[in-house]
């Protein structure tokens, strides 16, 4: 049982540049005074919102927030509240049922505040029974704190469909960083159909 939970941490790591090394962390006013005549590198603060960094939920420690996770499709969205421990318990419980051979693309939503977050990734790895059958690792980028809701989308995918795709699926999903920072680690079930729910 041990050796299975430690397997399916070790399946669900970001994987790493041979040679990279992130740079060591600066707050907000460190950034702002960095190579002040560099104007190359105040665009890219002005594009990380440095300027006007607000905090959104001050009462909230953390630096990353995470909304939603949504499914798109031509012919549905589907929000998937990943908020609080309590949204995310009823994800795993209550399954999403897609239809089968549909293109779909996921979109996450989130917030940042406090700090600017480097080489932000999404990971993904969808299990059926107990066979791995997907592990994905999409990168989003880097964000800088701001007041609005931020998002990434993912390359789109086409579920399985005929007969032997029909049935239940866990996924589980990972929000992390350069840092190796998990933001958020959940578990959740879809179900794939002839038709939608």
């Amino acid at each position: 049982m041990l050796q299975q939970q430690k397997q399916e941490i070790d399946d669900l790591v970001a994987t790493q540049t041979e040679g990279y090394t992130p740079g060591e962390k600066k707050d907000i006013s460190e950034l702002k005074q960095l190579d002040a005549n560099d104007e190359s590198l105040n665009k890219w603060k002005a594009s990380l919102g440095l300027d006007n960094a607000q905090v959104p939920f001050p009462d909230d420690p953390r630096s990353v927030i995470v909304h939603a996770l949504i499914f798109e499709s031509a012919e549905k969205t589907i929000v998937m509240d990943v908020s609080t421990p309590e949204k995310i318990a009823q994800l795993k419980a209550t399954p999403i049922v897609i239809k089968w051979g549909i293109d779909y693309s996921f979109i996450i939503e989130f917030y940042i505040q406090r700090e600017v977050i480097s080489g932000l990734k999404y990971l993904q790895q969808v299990k059926r029974s107990i066979l791995t059958i997907e592990r994905s690792e999409d990168m989003c980028g880097s964000f800088g704190p701001k007041l609005d809701k931020q998002q990434c989308r993912f390359p789109q995918n086409t579920a399985p469909s005929g007969f032997g795709s029909r049935g239940s699926y866990v996924i589980r999903s990972k929000f992390v960083d350069d840092d190796n920072n998990v933001h958020l680690d959940w578990t959740w079930t879809m179900e794939i159909d002839k038709d939608w729910a």
